[in-house]
């Protein structure tokens, strides 16, 4: 007995020791704390302790156990999740835009680089080669990662959805510091970067529905989005948000991720109709359909926003579900014809027209193995 209660012991103290060294690198930041704890505790979606949706949201579904969903998730069969070949890319000299032309880029995944009125705004950029606390996981697609912090040039407002992995990069963040003048996040999210470095000053956290003027005629609202936060072992200690960001020309939804639920169709009512919808479109699973966006929803969901086009991310640069790596483009595509909505397809690093309807893309994917 003895001997077994000190192989117990010694087997808690030394995961415990690992645990807190992974834990305690300083890509993991640090959690809300003192003033900026008790502002989250005053807010309406922060109940027992953590934020929570609006409607119940388990993390997985079906009749398997979250362990065996996990399970299957990572060892069971998968096929043609990454490309073979890599993935196209048509490098723009972001500096070098035109200060007169409003274009977006999308960098890959769930980052982009929008110039709009003159203003450069930057959504969630992951530009590294993996989106995970540990390069050797969650690599990016040959040629997706083209873009990197180097490549950023001076930035008026920097928003962050939420604290994942794959939307809150460290190295990114760190790299990008000098250029950035404001940064906008979900309430809690500034603790990172405050650790991080970030003059506090620069830094502007939302609840659901609250709003900051950034300019003359330009408002960005924090909305509600069903998901999740953490980056550790501990959840939902800061906010998920999508965003609606008004210019004094257009309305743009910064969707981050998300399933759905009533909120959209409350963001559209409130704020609608929308210019441009950018919505996640990938990494689904009918084992996780409430906290991601499943295909035959995405549509749905722009007609609740009441949105003129959609622009689909969140592919096309990181596995981070069991389909095929190029299947999301090919039903957004398919189910375009039905809805009648635009749906915009550039490559990594193609310019987007913002004001001109009439812009064609290719169907690049259809080229790659």
């Amino acid at each position: 007995m003895k001997r077994i209660m000190y192989i117990s012991f010694t087997t808690l103290f030394f995961l415990s020791l690992v645990s807190y060294i992974v834990l305690g690198r300083t890509n993991f930041g640090k959690l809300p704390k003192g003033e900026r704890l008790e502002r989250i505790k005053q807010s309406p979606n922060y109940r027992n302790g953590e934020f929570q949706n609006q409607s119940v949201t388990p993390t997985f579904t079906g009749q398997d156990s979250q362990l065996t969903a996990i399970y299957k998730f990572l060892f069971g069969k998968k096929e043609r999740v990454t490309p073979l070949d890599s993935i196209p890319v048509i490098k723009t000299n972001l500096a070098s835009l035109d200060p007169q032309k409003d274009v977006l880029v999308w960098l890959g995944h769930s980052s982009y680089f929008i110039q709009i009125d003159g203003k450069r705004i930057l959504v969630d950029p992951v530009l590294d080669d993996h989106a995970s606390p540990f390069s050797w996981m969650i690599k990016a697609f040959k040629g997706s990662d083209a873009y990197k912090a180097e490549n950023i040039p001076d930035i008026d407002y920097l928003f962050i959805t939420h604290d994942h992995w794959d939307h809150l990069d460290y190295e990114t963040v760190i790299k990008i510091k000098p250029h950035v003048k404001k940064v906008i996040c979900g309430l809690g999210v500034g603790s990172y970067f405050e650790y991080w470095g970030y003059n506090p000053a620069s830094i502007t956290e939302l609840d659901w529905y609250e709003h900051t003027d950034l300019d003359k005629n330009w408002i960005a609202t924090a909305t509600p989005a069903r998901h999740f936060s953490g980056r550790g072992l501990k959840r939902n200690k800061t906010l998920w948000a999508s965003f609606v960001l008004q210019t004094p020309s257009m309305k743009i939804f910064i969707g981050g991720d998300g399933g759905y639920d009533k909120h959209f169709k409350e963001i559209g009512n409130k704020f609608g109709p929308i210019d441009l919808a950018i919505l996640e479109q990938g990494q689904y699973d009918q084992r996780w359909k409430y906290i991601h966006l499943l295909p035959e929803q995405v549509f749905q969901v722009a007609l609740d926003l009441k949105a003129k086009s959609l622009l689909p991310v969140h592919n096309s640069k990181f596995a981070l579900a069991a389909h095929q790596w190029d299947e999301p483009l090919n039903k957004q595509v398919k189910d375009a014809n039905h809805y009648k909505i635009p749906v915009l397809t550039p490559m990594i690093g193609e310019p987007v027209n913002l004001k001109e309807t009439t812009q064609q893309f290719s169907q690049w994917w259809k080229k790659l193995k």
